[in-house]
């Protein structure tokens, strides 16, 4: 016979905020998410009525949101440095400021936190179209050279469908191999 499973409590909640973020980093409302499975799998599997389950719930919910601001206040969870990291990791690997916006708001956060995390340079723009057409061997880092006027059209739709304007697009098409690794390699030296 199975043991009966008691409701999560605040001390409960800690203790599983704690484990989730040693392991990730993650935004308020991330965490919250995952207090909140947590919650649902212990109200889904629960045996008993139905209304003593739903106010167990009901007051695990309210005792997750008030965990995730008391990690907040104690600084382990911090919006603005987890918005700052995640964006200068999606601009290296090639991520546009578009792209890079659209992630962070998946993961909770504001207009004014992710505002603050974009890269507002246009030369970091062009770096991140750089690192995307080298992952795409595209433009500079393609392996033959533009002939086809259709397969520069297919790289520049390329870049534009990763959010790219199309300035920055043409702007890293048309750049010299050699100018365009010398820009990326100084850029992941700044970075050390």
């Amino acid at each position: 016979m199975a043991r009966p499973v008691e409701p999560p409590d605040p001390t409960l909640l800690h203790q599983a905020a704690l484990v989730h973020l040693a392991r990730y980093s993650t935004t308020r409302a991330g965490l919250l998410r995952v207090l909140r499975r947590r919650i649902a799998r212990w109200e889904r599997t629960a045996e008993g009525e139905p209304e003593a389950i739903g106010a167990a719930a009901a007051a695990a919910r309210s005792a997750a949101r008030a965990e995730v601001e008391k990690l907040a206040k104690a600084g382990l969870v911090d919006d603005a440095a987890f918005a700052a990291a995640r964006a200068r990791r999606l601009a290296r690997s090639g991520t546009s400021r578009r792209g890079i916006a659209a992630h962070l708001a998946r993961q909770g956060l504001g207009g004014t936190t992710v505002s603050a995390a974009l890269p507002d340079d246009p030369e970091a723009e062009l770096t991140a179209a750089l690192a995307l057409a080298r992952k795409r061997r595209i433009g500079p880092f393609r392996a033959g050279a533009p002939s086809d006027p259709d397969a520069r059209r297919r790289e520049l739709a390329a870049l534009a469908r990763a959010g790219y304007p199309a300035a920055i697009a043409r702007a890293a098409l048309a750049m010299p191999r050699a100018e365009a690794e010398g820009r990326l390699l100084s850029a992941r030296q700044e970075e050390v």
